[in-house]
């Protein structure tokens, strides 16, 4: 079940608002009755009518993404460049990521259509932890990254604990490749915990989401979610979420 104004919204009638003030004016219709209030639910067998004109609702798809490094994940750019959706041209429904990995940072995106789940996984209650591997300058200390895993003072708050893994370091280069594990997503956030702790991200990579793995996909190429899979994130966002209440 979905609320009315999302569905209409979704189906790019108008915009979540426009559509509310549509319901409100008498102007649409569930299975053949005129709806005037906002918190109707609908389901997927309910024909919905805006001025008396059957929707076309689209069904959920879900992806999971490898973005290359130099891509905007949005649905569009004003500046004209590359952006995640670009990767799925050929599609009709219309998809948007589900958060986001910086320019210069590439790795697994999810992207969808179905709002409810995205915002269900965003939502800091879900706590879907996300491992990345950052190339840092300089060799960081085991005391400092400890500070990472403790949580650190940023200027938006302290992060919350996190896992972090030493892969390997180069003396001679001055660089190290640390592994973290973070549950939130604030933006840029691996990249100012590193710059927190006196060591600049060179590059940064999410390997993983939950569950969710590269696995059989070279940068740029996408293949879509099971069935299985959504209803494995869904319950884990919605355990997770249980848990905190």
């Amino acid at each position: 079940m979905e609320r009315l104004q999302k569905v209409i919204a979704r189906a790019g009638i108008a915009s979540r608002r426009k559509a509310e003030e549509l319901i409100k004016e008498g102007r649409v219709k569930v299975n053949g009755k005129i709806v005037t209030e906002l918190g109707v639910k609908v389901a997927a067998s309910d024909r919905v009518e805006v001025n008396e004109i059957p929707i076309e609702r689209e069904e959920s798809v879900y992806f999971l993404l490898y973005k290359p490094r130099g891509v905007i994940s949005s649905v569009s750019d004003d500046k004209g460049r590359k952006v995640v959706t670009d990767f799925f041209a050929g599609l009709k429904e219309r998809i948007f990521p589900i958060g986001r990995l910086d320019y210069d940072t590439s790795g697994l995106l999810l992207l969808t259509n179905d709002g409810e789940f995205a915002n269900l996984l965003m939502h800091p209650r879900s706590e879907v932890e996300k491992v990345y591997v950052a190339k840092v300058k300089g060799v960081p200390l085991r005391e400092n990254l400890r500070k990472l895993e403790k949580g650190i003072r940023l200027e938006d708050g302290k992060t919350a604990p996190a896992k972090v893994k030493m892969l390997s370091f180069d003396k001679k280069k001055q660089t190290a490749i640390v592994e973290i594990a973070i549950h939130e997503g604030r933006n840029r956030q691996v990249r100012r915990m590193f710059e927190a702790i006196g060591h600049e991200v060179l590059k940064l990579k999410r390997e993983r989401y939950g569950f969710l793995t590269l696995s059989g996909l070279k940068a740029g190429e996408a293949r879509e979610l099971t069935p299985h899979e959504v209803k494995q994130l869904r319950a884990a966002a919605i355990d997770a979420g249980n848990k905190q209440k």
